[in-house]
């Protein structure tokens, strides 16, 4: 289905890179009240970190960040501040080695992978078996999300998901970001890649996992990588099993996922995302009927930002999430009762 959106940019930030930029540099983090972190150790005996907000018996929404973000990115941060005031606990799956800390493996995070989504879920299920789950995630994030709803199908109890400038079809999106001054974003978030192998395998030599950083030193030297079709193809796929990034894509894009997506799914896409272009949005016919499409115009990536006056610029993502997630919760209050 798609779904006419409300969005307007800002006048004040009135193009994709303005847009993506502007909150990146200036939206200010908030402290949060109510706010824990929890470490789980992963069935491979690795460990994922968690950051909480809120206490009590509320609806809990997982949220997903993108790539080389964590819980402290401003719109995880903003969202977190939102949810807590509009009666929502949530949790914060900070992938592994993105939270201050790199993991104790090898292994990192990527596009593809959902089992790490899937084991905090079953986590959180065998705690909270009745309670409202939802689940939020953005670019890198929104296709794990994307991903994980379409090979779990009706295996979920979740009354609504949310994925926003999702990376849909990855090839398209890393050859993307090979041209004009969409190599400026491909630019640092390879730079911070570099940066986080390395801290893994200085972290992985003072812990004494030898072999884990052998694994990781094996992948030859990473210093003249500078696209992400390098990247992928010398580092996620020698780590994680793929054959080349070809392979990986293919495997690991959420747009082949779409069309068994059982859960209530909204899916909010920028037509000028400098990430990406208009080609990886799909086609009404490959989503199931469970799944909003809301395409804007603007918006840039996991940008969305709107206002009158740049002294208050207004994140418009925090006002439709809420708005979404509340629609689906009075919908699952009426069909409870309704078949109590």
């Amino acid at each position: 289905m798609h779904i006419q959106t409300t969005f307007k940019p800002a006048w004040w930030l009135n193009n994709r890179h303005l847009q993506t930029i502007y909150p990146a540099l200036f939206r200010k983090t908030i402290n949060l009240t109510d706010s824990w972190r929890e470490r789980l150790t992963t069935p491979d005996n690795d460990f994922i970190d968690l950051d909480w907000c809120g206490k009590g018996d509320q609806p809990l929404v997982i949220l997903l960040h993108g790539l080389t973000g964590s819980s402290e990115s401003g719109y995880i941060n903003g969202l977190q501040h939102t949810l807590l005031k509009q009666g929502f606990r949530s949790v914060v799956l900070n992938f592994r080695g993105c939270s201050g800390q790199s993991n104790n493996l090898a292994r990192c995070y990527h596009s593809g992978d959902t089992e790490d989504i899937d084991f905090l879920y079953q986590t959180l299920r065998l705690r909270e078996p009745n309670t409202p789950m939802a689940c939020i995630g953005f670019s890198l994030g929104g296709n794990v999300l994307l991903k994980w709803l379409g090979e779990q199908g009706n295996n979920l109890s979740l009354f609504a998901a949310i994925a926003v400038s999702v990376p849909l079809v990855l090839s398209a999106c890393a050859t993307k970001l090979d041209a004009g001054f969409s190599k400026f974003y491909r630019g640092n978030l390879i730079r911070e890649l570099k940066d986080y192998m390395q801290f893994k395998v200085d972290h992985l030599h003072n812990i004494g996992q030898v072999q884990e950083a052998e694994k990781i030193n094996r992948l030859g030297d990473l210093s003249g990588i500078q696209s992400f079709w390098q990247y992928d193809d010398q580092v996620v796929a020698k780590l994680h099993g793929f054959d080349g990034a070809e392979d990986y894509y293919q495997k690991s894009s959420s747009r082949y996922y779409l069309n068994t997506i059982a859960t209530p799914t909204l899916l909010i896409q920028s037509k000028d995302d400098p990430f990406m272009t208009e080609h990886v949005i799909p086609e009404l016919k490959e989503l199931s009927g469970n799944v909003s499409l809301e395409i804007t115009q603007g918006g840039g990536h996991v940008g969305f930002i709107t206002g009158k006056s740049p002294l208050k610029p207004s994140y418009w993502l925090d006002q439709r999430i809420p708005e979404f997630l509340q629609q689906h919760m009075l919908e699952l209050k009426k069909s409870n009762s309704s078949s109590s």
